[in-house]
């Protein structure tokens, strides 16, 4: 009698799956293996999205409101919300979108820069000038490079093989503190709030419960139809069995010149953070901004 595997959880454990499978085969095991898209990041491949994303989303409203009470109610506040996204900024990026009180969004996969034209201190100084406040959401892979120039390194790794992050939520307050106060000579009230594992560890919402509830079911009716090596998921709205060895081949991120990233920029009105040499020779930094020019054009 056959037996069969569910493996649950995000890109890591997706790639554990496709290495069981590789070994089951080898062995020639009657053992199904099956995968179900678990992580919050929403970065697995191929698949329309991962269970845990929409609470995690919804959660991190919570503490971007909580930003803004804070901020709102003091003299030049500026409030700096810190949510997961090693690689991917989806969930930044969404909660950005699905909050109007958010006014600049920075995810690892668009660099920015703090001094000169603009960059993140103009744009604050003007935002503080026109609101008395601002809330700025980053996720905990932004700018790794940019924060290891003046943090030393940590050449380490956690459980699961990924390089440990040094905290840009930290090194980006203190540099915001330190520009307005020491240099522009300026007031300044920050709020920090950094509720990544609090949104980790809630119960998953009503939508993710039925998500949940539809994956479970598809794993199950594949392995039962005698499939074996497969990962669920929708795509493009549509449940399907995909072979887990295309998920785990590359890690999703945000993509700069798809029209979702320009309604953020569009939403907060944030600068773009493209140098003008940068505008010249980077033509995917290029696409990104005729998307938006394109945008302006033609939305209504």
């Amino acid at each position: 009698m056959p037996k069969y595997v569910y493996i649950i959880g995000g890109d890591g454990t997706q790639k554990g799956a496709a290495l069981i499978y590789k070994e089951v085969e080898k062995r020639g095991l009657q053992v199904a293996v099956a995968g179900i898209p678990k992580t919050i990041d929403n970065d697995i491949a191929v698949i329309d999205k991962s269970f845990g994303f929409d609470t995690a989303v919804e959660e991190a409203q919570r503490a971007i409101n909580a930003a803004h009470v804070e901020v709102e109610s003091v003299e030049n506040g500026v409030g700096i919300v810190k949510l997961m996204g090693r690689y991917s900024g989806f969930i930044a990026m969404y909660a950005t979108l699905a909050s109007r009180d958010v006014d600049c969004c920075l995810i690892p996969e668009s660099p920015f820069y703090l001094e000169g034209q603009g960059g993140l201190f103009e744009f604050i100084e003007q935002r503080l000038k026109e609101n008395g406040h601002m809330v700025i959401v980053v996720a905990e892979g932004t700018g790794q490079d940019y924060v290891s120039q003046s943090t030393p390194a940590v050449d380490e790794k956690d459980a699961s093989g990924n390089r440990l992050l040094l905290d840009i939520g930290h090194w980006l307050t203190q540099k915001i503190k330190d520009h307005f106060t020491n240099i522009q000579k300026m007031t300044i009230n920050m709020k920090y709030i950094d509720p990544t594992y609090m949104i980790r560890a809630i119960p998953s919402n009503a939508s993710d419960n039925i998500y949940c509830t539809l994956l479970a079911q598809s794993a199950v009716h594949g392995a039962m139809a005698g499939f074996t090596g497969f990962t669920v998921g929708p795509v493009n709205n549509r449940h399907a069995y995909i072979p887990i060895s295309h998920v785990t081949e590359t890690q999703k991120t945000v993509k700069l010149t798809d029209r979702m990233w320009a309604r953020l920029l569009a939403s907060t009105n944030q600068p773009i953070f493209l140098h003008s040499s940068d505008k010249s020779q980077d033509s995917v930094d290029n696409e990104a901004n005729e998307t938006i020019d394109n945008m302006k054009i033609t939305s209504i």
